[in-house]
This record gives structure tokens, sequence and C-alpha cells, in this order.
């Protein structure tokens, strides 16, 4: 692992390879091993949007020019430049989920979304939130909680609480209809109709740090999920994981 603490972790589909925000950077998994990516930001709230299109927030690293925090950020260039949107000293974003219909962010007090990383509006889940999932349409949203996942099929606009829901620490989107979520003892979730059910696949034997997730020509999903020190990839729909 390149950095003790892990933020996000996303497969960018304009090179198939997988990149690692963390406390320290941005790192890219080359054939070698994890090749630094851009400047050193602490970056928080990584999301990718598409093939090299990145969001994320944080805090900037020595020599870096931009304000503390950073605000909304995004890359075209798979992470080796940023440029600020919105926000910037203002607020740091510890969760992010990009989605055709826009951005939503959780600044460890508020849920806001905007459809254009400019104009934010103020959402309200009915729960503490710790971080947020949304579908690639932008319908639906989910957002995690100690109390249990709450869930809005309208974009934000009303919610409900999951009712016999497992507890979630992270979700994924993979598609409109399916998501990852892995709870803070490590075991690993399938929904396959957008949240409103679940059943338990596997587990990654403690609490995850960052998920994501794609959709394999199997028909099988692949899952990364970072733990403390490890990154554990399953091809099994989350059966079983190797490191």
């Amino acid at each position: 692992m390149p950095s003790e603490h892990v933020h996000g972790i996303a497969f960018n589909p304009a090179d198939d390879k997988v990149y690692l925000a963390t406390h320290d950077g941005l790192f890219r998994y080359d054939d070698a091993g994890p090749a630094r990516v851009g400047p050193v930001i602490d970056l928080m709230g990584f999301t990718a949007a598409g093939p090299d299109h990145f969001y994320s927030s944080g805090h900037p690293g020595a020599g870096v020019d931009m304000a503390n925090p950073v605000g909304l950020i995004e890359s075209t260039d798979a992470g080796e430049t940023w440029s600020t949107l919105s926000r910037e000293g203002q607020t740091d974003f510890h969760s992010l989920t990009a989605s055709d219909a826009g951005i939503i962010g959780f600044d460890g007090a508020a849920v806001l979304g905007t459809p254009d990383g400019q104009a934010w509006t103020s959402l309200e889940p009915p729960v503490a939130t710790f971080a947020l999932a949304a579908s690639p349409d932008g319908t639906t949203l989910l957002v995690t909680s100690q109390s249990g996942p709450a869930r809005s099929t309208d974009g934000g606009n009303t919610w409900n609480v999951v009712a016999k829901s497992p507890l979630l620490q992270l979700a994924f989107f993979p598609d409109d209809q399916t998501v990852v979520g892995v709870a803070p003892d490590g075991g690993v979730f399938l929904s396959t109709d957008a949240g409103a059910t679940w059943v338990q696949s596997g587990t990654v034997g403690q609490a995850p740090q960052a998920v994501t997730a794609r959709a394999q020509p199997d028909g099988q999903l692949e899952i990364l999920v970072v733990i403390e020190g490890a990154l554990l990839r399953s091809v099994d729909s989350g059966s079983t994981f190797t490191d």
C-alpha cells in the first residue's frame, strides 16, 4: 500500500487501471506497483465520473498552491492536474459521489448536491450520514449511518430508512440496480434492486476504508475493498477475496 490512509478507490475506464486516493496523494497501480500521479494532495471524497475524469476534495500538500481546504476539485487527465470548481477554503468533503445528474457531497455536517459543481443545494437524509453512493443515472442515492442506510429514489428529494438492511459503512453502485455494501465488521453485501434489499456474499474480515466494483464479461462482479494495510480483490461477486 502506498499510504497508511486510503480515502477512495476507482477503476479508470480510460486505461483500465486502479487508482487510490490517499492522505499522500493519488496513486495508479501499474505493472510494477503503485505509482504517484499528480500533486501531493490529501484527497478526501475521491470519486470517478468517467474516463480520466475524477472529483475530489481535501487539503493541499506542501508546495501545492491551492486553498485549504481545497473545496470541490476536478481532474480530466486522470489526476495529473486538478482545478478548483467551488467552495475553496470552505469545504472538505469527506465523501463524494458522481452520477449523470451531478455530484453529491458530505462535509461532515451536511449533505449537499450540485448539477454543475458550482451551485449547491442542501439535501436532508433522515440519518447522521457517514458515506454516500449514487446510481450512475443519479436517480437512487444511499447514505450510510450508524442507524442503518437511508435511500432516495428521486435524486435526494425524499428519503426512507431501509428496513431490514444490514448496517453498512460504505456502498458503491456498479450499475443502476446493483449495489455493493461493506459493513463495519467487513461483511460484504449485495443488492440487485438498487439498495432496497440485501444478501451477504462474503467478508473481508475488518472495517473497509474504500470500495469499488464493476461487472465482468462473465456476469460476476469484480470488487475491490481497501482494508488497513491491504487491497483485496474478488472476481466472484464478493464470495472470496485475495490480496
